[in-house]
């Protein structure tokens, strides 16, 4: 009864975080603080960051596929852990980038602008698909059912890893458009 008690608990969590994070992201998104008249600097800086944590989190993601796979079970959650901290760093520098910078329109034509808008596309429906995945593997872990976290990582680690991987691709197609 009291593991019924704690997954109750945290289905909860897991359904107001994976609500809240994606409307919570767009609603700031579209919230410009210079353009709302606060004497703040553009934080331009941070896409290049905020792309190479991207990068970071999809080589710990392997990393601990690779650590599981030869049963250091320690060194796979450390792993885990410091992807999920990669992720909201990642989450947190994006949005305050976007709160203080113009949108940057990708300039590129032809073939590589639908290339472009499909990866993008694709990255965004998963970046908030991801969320109660990860959420829900992690709390199948924590609560040691461990056949069922295995089960759901298996679907749960492709998606993120794109979701990394192609936040990085998308970076690098809209670099050249930055206006500095």
């Amino acid at each position: 009864m009291e593991q019924n008690n704690i997954e109750t608990k945290y289905n909860k969590l897991i359904i107001a975080l994976s609500v809240i994070i994606p409307l919570a992201v767009a609603g700031l998104f579209g919230v410009n603080l210079r353009k709302l008249g606060y004497d703040v600097e553009p934080l331009s800086f941070l896409p290049p960051i905020y792309a190479t944590i991207n990068g970071f989190t999809a080589v710990l993601l392997i990393a601990a596929v690779v650590a599981i796979k030869n049963k250091k079970r320690t060194l796979h959650e450390r792993l885990m852990k410091l992807a999920i901290a990669c992720s909201v760093a990642f989450l947190v520098m994006y949005v305050a980038y976007h709160m203080t910078s113009d949108s940057t329109k990708f300039g590129g034509e032809g073939a590589i602008k639908y290339v472009y808008f499909f990866i993008l596309i694709t990255h965004i429906v998963l970046s908030i698909i991801i969320i109660p995945l990860v959420l829900i593997t992690y709390v199948k872990a924590l609560t040691q059912q461990f056949d069922k976290h295995k089960k759901i990582a298996k679907i749960t680690f492709p998606i993120w890893l794109y979701v990394a991987v192609t936040g990085v691709i998308v970076y690098l197609m809209i670099s050249p458009y930055y206006v500095h």
